[in-house]
């Protein structure tokens, strides 16, 4: 067993399990923070691999310079997997990836578990050259490599991810066909009156956009992919293929540990309260895998860069035992598509009703309301318009006072 002085583990390398960390020290906590991540990488940004990366704009977007984890104390180890987790002797199994059949056995005082999240594919296609999905640096990477030469795409799946790297492959020149079988891009998250402005997008930037439709094949040529096969009986050529149907939560070690995991039905992961406090005594979840305790007594799984953000403060500040951070409101994300930045503040929902405030055709602001009151805010290419109504949303503001 490693670790005389257990102090934190750290199990996720990536924005989460980084944040927590630096978090820590922030907080002056003193003892040790040891932090595995299962990819060979250091802590990097993911958003970026659907844009800039995947444009050729960056080859690395390392969240820290290498001398900070030195500096700050942190132990980094990559190439690393927690294969299980035992609260009762408040250990974990570490496995490496270049040789699995070495373990070993790391003790902590506190546990906080990152793990984020794994993209799910098409059946039968996992094997098949040049089909892809996109979760990791590595991912982007090879997609990118193969770009080369390329000419055609399809990108299955038009939620944020699929949207993104549809609009990145088009910018690199690509004929893109898009394919959801939601009647919109981003239905599920905004509801189908911003995903018609969305696909408005797409298509005037040349993308093919095909909606209420499926994939029933993949078709290949027994080499590599050359296709897919709609629902609808037609094939569409394409000399890569990128899935974005979404992912799942990370959470295979738990098996045998005793740890709750949410419901499906309301989002599946780490079952938490609403500082991050698990059901095993000195454990912690954040980020893509954990489900936390809502204000309102539910739960919510959330996989946007800042609540990851403001989840790895909340549980930092309650480990190194000093005041209690409150989660900044209003909720903020965003998604770069063309030239044009979509934001979405506070907690609009598919089912809220939607109230277009300007739209010239391209760029366009819309407020979000439920029982009269106001819920949230998206915009496209109105970066100054959508913060300006962050005090509203701070606050329960009723719609009317919005739009008479």
């Amino acid at each position: 067993m490693s670790g005389s002085t257990a102090g934190v583990v750290v199990v996720g390398a990536g924005l989460g399990g980084i944040r927590v960390a630096e978090s820590l020290r922030a907080n002056n906590y003193a003892g040790t923070i040891t932090l595995i991540g299962a990819e060979p990488h250091p802590p990097y940004d993911r958003p970026p691999l659907s844009k800039s990366v995947l444009l050729g704009k960056d080859d690395r977007v390392d969240l820290k310079p290498a001398e900070f984890f030195g500096d700050s104390s942190i132990d980094l180890r990559v190439g690393e997997r927690v294969s299980a987790i035992s609260p009762e002797d408040h250990t974990v199994t570490v496995e490496r990836f270049d040789d699995p059949a070495r373990s070993e056995i790391v003790a902590y005082e506190t546990l906080v578990l990152a793990t984020g999240l794994r993209p799910r594919s098409l059946p039968g296609c996992d094997d098949v050259p040049g089909v892809h999905v996109l979760r990791s640096i590595d991912d982007a990477l090879t997609l990118r490599g193969e770009l080369e030469g390329a000419t055609r795409a399809v990108v299955v799946g038009a939620g944020f991810i699929g949207c993104e790297v549809a609009a990145s492959l088009n910018q690199r020149g690509l004929a893109v066909t898009l394919v959801e079988p939601a009647p919109t891009p981003l239905v599920a998250a905004l509801g189908p009156e911003i995903g018609n402005m969305v696909t408005r997008l797409h298509v005037a930037n040349g993308v093919d956009v095909r909606t209420g439709i499926g994939v029933d094949e993949v078709l290949s040529d027994g080499f590599r992919v050359r296709g897919v096969r709609l629902s609808d009986g037609a094939e569409v050529d394409a000399d890569v293929v990128v899935v974005g149907i979404g992912s799942a939560p990370v959470i295979d070690y738990l098996d045998g540990s005793g740890i709750e995991v949410a419901p499906r039905e309301v989002g599946g992961g780490i079952a938490c309260d609403e500082h991050g406090v698990t059901s095993a005594p000195d454990v912690y979840a954040l980020g893509d895998v954990a489900n936390w305790r809502t204000e309102n007594g539910g739960t919510r799984r959330v996989e946007h860069w800042t609540h990851t953000v403001e989840q790895a403060s909340v549980v930092a500040h309650r480990i190194a035992k000093t005041d209690a951070m409150i989660p900044a409101t209003p909720a903020y994300f965003w998604s770069d598509q063309y030239d044009l930045k979509i934001q979405v503040l506070g907690r609009p929902e598919s089912t809220d009703e939607v109230h277009v405030v300007d739209d010239d055709g391209r760029k366009f602001l819309a407020y979000y309301s439920r029982d009269g009151i106001l819920t949230g805010v998206v915009g496209a290419g109105k970066v100054g318009a959508v913060m300006k109504t962050r005090p509203k949303l701070l606050t329960r503001t009723p719609i009317a006072d919005l739009i008479a």
